[in-house]
Parts: C-alpha cells; structure tokens; sequence
C-alpha cells in the first residue's frame, strides 16, 4: 500500500494562481467534465471570470483542433454547466462539431468574440444561411471574428451558383471590428480568393483585417475603398505576379496605420505591384514586409532602394520589420553587385542598425537576404552557407538552399540556432564533402515535417539514419521513392528506422506500389 509522505505535495496545497495556469493547458471540456463539483475550491477557479471568460471547447491536443465530440461529455457540459457560466463568457473558440451543444440552447449575453477553428467550407455555409440563433449573434453581438476554413472563401454549389463566404460574413457582422480569415486545402492558388467582378458588401465598422488570399489583386480588391475605417491590414499573398485587371493602385490610403505584406513565392513583379501599392500609405506607422524578389540585369534590393522606392512617401513610420531576399539572374550582362558590408551600411545610412544580411555570388548573378533584428518571422526562407549565425527563436519553418554542400556541422548550427524549428524543406544536389562525422550526434527535438525529395542521395541518409540526426516527433516526410527504398535497402535495414518509426504520413510525388514490408518499416502509416 502506498503512503504519503510529509514532503508530498497536494494539487490542492497549490496557490489558486497555480492552479489557474494549471487549468488554462489543459482541454477545458476535460476540466468541466472532471473537475466540476468535484469539491468547492475547484467550482471557484473553474467558475472564476478569469477562467471562464474563453470559452475554448477546442482540442489542444490535437494538430487540427477537430477531434470528433463525445456526446455523452457535450450533453452534460450543455444542460450541467453552460447554465452556469453563460454570463460571464466574452469569448468562444470552437469546432464544428460541437456548434450545436454551445450556441443551439444558450444565450451568451456578454459574448463579443468568436473563434471558428477548422470549419468545412460547406459547413460554415450552411451555419451562415440556416442557423437563425447563430446568425442573430454574428449579427447583433460579434465585434471580433476569427474563422479556419478548409478549403476556398468562395464555395461552388450543386446547382452552378457560387457562395462567397467573404460577403457572407460582411452582411451579417453589423458591428464588427476585427475580422481573420484564414483558409486551408485551397483548390486553386493561382485563381483570385474573391470574385472580382463583383461588389463586396464593405463595412463601416471594420478596422482590423487579417486574411490570406491568393493574388495580389486580392489585396488591392480589399484595399479599393470597401473599408473606409480600415487601419490595420495583415495580408498573406500567395503569389504576387502581373495581372489584366483594372482595380485601382494608386489611390492613396490615408486611413492605413500597419501593414503587413507576406509573400514566399518568388516574384518579378516588385517594382510594377509592390512598390506603387506601399507608395499610397502615406500616414503609415508600422510597416511589416517578407518578401522574395526576383530582378534581371538589375541589383540586388538594399536599404537606398527602400528608402527612394516607398520608405520616402512615409514620414509617419516608426517601426519596419522585414526580411527581404534578392534573387538576380545577370543573363550574361556584368552587374557590379554591393558587397555584405555594403548592403548592411545601406540600412544604417536610412536610419536602421540593427539588421543582418548575407550574400552569395553565382554563376548566373547573385543572392542576398537582408533582416532586421531581432527577427520577428516564423518562417525563415533560402537559408545557404553564408547564413550569419544569431537567436531565431520565432522561425518554426526553415528553408535552405544552395549551389554547395550542406555538411553535417552545418546541421549542427541549425538545430542550435533554430531551437523551435517544426518544419525544414532542405534542396541542395551537391554531395556532401565529408561524410564522417566525428561531432556530436544532432537532435531536431521540435521537428515534426521533414521535405527532401530535391536532394542528393546524402542528405536523406543525414537525417533519416539515427546516428546522424535525431528526430523525435517527426510525422511528415516528403521524398522520392527511389530514395527512399535505396537508404532503407527496400525497407529491410535498421538505420533509419528509429527516425521513421513515429510517421503518419509521407508524400510520394511519383507514382509507386508499396512493397510487403513497407507497412512494418512504417507501422503507423
């Protein structure tokens, strides 16, 4: 039997201040279904209004937030507790298939903000054209609104008519101020997000927008007067290229305070789309820009073309955060492209000191990236060997590529440098140089989607075999079959079987059939 001793601790010896971090990581409808009347000093913190003001019925234990509900567990929380709190929630976060437990019965008086987290584009439809309850609050109470979708703003019907869940939202939220959309399993990334021939229903109220979208006249499409109050636009572009269209791109934009420009796709068209749109924000404060820009015959982008190309038309500006790279193919003509150094003084000459940079001259022209300091991205894109090490504690996505070897003490750096790294795409067919490595093993502890389907045949034995490279959480893998069979001996030796144990799902381009032992060398496939 075992017994207490007097150095064991209670849960319930703890502060409520502790017990209240405490609660908010774990899953709330564990907590309400667990904890609930359990004894009267949990009813206080779980009924606290510092508790109980998100109502968060999402999974957080779970990658998509979408794990099926237990209904014996939503029809308990529905008739024991909702009654019990309704009142003191300003906020709720929920999935689709706990919609009708949360808001079909319980009137929620002081809600404002509403999260949707990975809604099916049908569903969410069928949510904002049917359910009369759920409408009436969008319409008379939500001022802050944030949706996942899977799949396209605009939803395409049975009959041959189109739904624009965009306009949808607009008609209903009368007073809303803060919008985010963001979309998932998009079916076209070249076709506009929006149907751009006709209105958009606007707002009066709107001054907050944060959306991705999937062209740059998505983004002049919002920017074309529909919101008169708008101050803030955070705006992820997929591609940003030349387009037909006639939307305006040169009206100025007096009411933008902040705006962030996202785009990773390399694009040509920074002097015709980017640079006219940034000239219109006259009173910017706050300016957030990563972009890829690739030039001809032309230099790299560096701090004195910044200041003469935008940064000039805004005397308001305080703050900019960037990370810009420059792509140039010389197409056979000399460019005298500046050195590191002279890049880095370009910044401090206009007034910005704490950046790094570094380039890389090539047969076909040259590369530079240029980022300010501390970095401020998630994503960290065209990593290559002349990467000047520093603290990237925000990047979760890393990108390299380079024309020369990526060497196993290189990997090192990166997994030090980049300490939270959770997806690394790796191109580079140069052989590495030295394949023994006498250094210390290396552990990706974060990393959980690994893409080295564009590489020589090393790199995928520096991560895949266990000696070399450890990768515990690692659930995705993108790769050629030919390479993966051959580092595996057809799936039979054990070197990289530790590394791919723990995979859910790999991505094979090419057409292939999956031999006897596949299954076993993967078993959670």
């Amino acid at each position: 039997m075992n017994t207490l001793n007097k150095n064991d601790i209670n849960i319930l010896d703890l502060p409520d201040e502790i017990l209240l971090i405490i609660l908010q990581k774990l899953n709330m409808v564990d907590v309400f279904y667990s904890l609930v009347d359990l004894n009267k000093r949990f009813n206080q913190l779980i009924f606290d209004p510092l508790y109980i003001h998100h109502l968060d019925v999402t999974d957080k234990t779970s990658l998509d937030h979408n794990s099926p509900v237990d209904n014996q567990v939503f029809d308990q929380i529905r008739t024991k507790i909702l009654p019990r709190l309704h009142c003191k929630v300003n906020k709720i976060t929920v999935t689709s298939p706990s919609m009708e437990y949360i808001f079909n019965t319980i009137d929620y008086s002081q809600l404002h903000s509403l999260s949707l987290v990975n809604f099916q584009q049908e569903t969410l439809l069928q949510y904002l054209t049917s359910d009369v309850i759920f409408c009436r609050i969008l319409s008379d109470q939500i001022t802050h609104l944030k949706v996942k979708i899977k799949g396209d703003i605009v939803v395409k019907l049975s009959n041959g008519n189109e739904q624009n869940l965009f306009t949808l939202i607009l008609f209903l939220c009368k007073h809303l101020t803060d919008l985010t959309i963001s979309q998932w399993f998009r079916s076209s990334l070249t076709d506009s997000t929006f149907n751009l021939t006709l209105m958009c229903p606007g707002s009066l109220t709107l001054t907050k927008m944060k959306i991705n979208v999937n062209t740059f006249d998505d983004c002049l499409y919002i920017l074309n007067g529909y919101f008169e109050c708008l101050s803030t636009l955070i705006i992820d572009i997929y591609k940003i290229s030349e387009s037909t269209s006639n939307i305006d791109n040169t009206s100025k934009l007096p009411k933008l305070k902040y705006f962030s420009l996202i785009s990773y796709f390399q694009t040509y068209a920074y002097d015709k789309r980017i640079v006219p749109l940034l000239r219109r924000m006259l009173n910017l404060e706050e300016l957030t820009l990563l972009i890829a820009i690739v030039r001809i015959k032309l230099p790299y982008i560096d701090g004195t073309h910044l200041y003469n190309d935008f940064l000039v038309e805004m005397p308001r500006l305080n703050k900019f955060t960037f990370s810009i790279n420059t792509l140039v193919y010389d197409n056979g003509v000399k460019i005298d492209l500046p050195s590191n150094d002279d890049i880095q003084n370009s910044f401090i000459k206009i007034g910005y000191q704490h950046l790094d940079s570094y380039a890389n001259v090539m047969k076909t022209g040259g590369s530079c990236h240029v980022y300010s300091l501390p970095y401020q991205f998630d994503s960290f894109l065209h990593l290559t060997n002349s990467f000047r090490r520093d603290n990237f504690y925000t990047v979760r996505w890393l990108v390299m590529n380079d024309a020369y070897s990526f060497e196993h003490e290189f990997f090192q750096i990166i997994s030090q440098d980049f300490p939270f790294l959770q997806r690394l795409n790796v191109i580079n067919y140069e052989p590495q140089k030295n394949k023994q490595h006498p250094s210390r093993l290396i552990i990706f502890a974060e990393l959980y989607d690994l893409t080295i389907a564009f590489v020589h045949i090393d790199y995928i034995e520096e991560f895949l075999f266990e000696t070399n490279i450890r990768l515990p959480r690692l659930t995705i893998l993108g790769i050629k079959y030919e390479s993966l069979a051959m580092v595996t001996n057809n799936f039979t030796n054990n070197a990289a079987r530790l590394n791919c144990s723990q995979l859910r799902h790999i991505t094979i381009l090419e057409p292939y059939v999956r031999p006897e032992n596949f299954h076993s060398y993967f078993p959670l496939l």
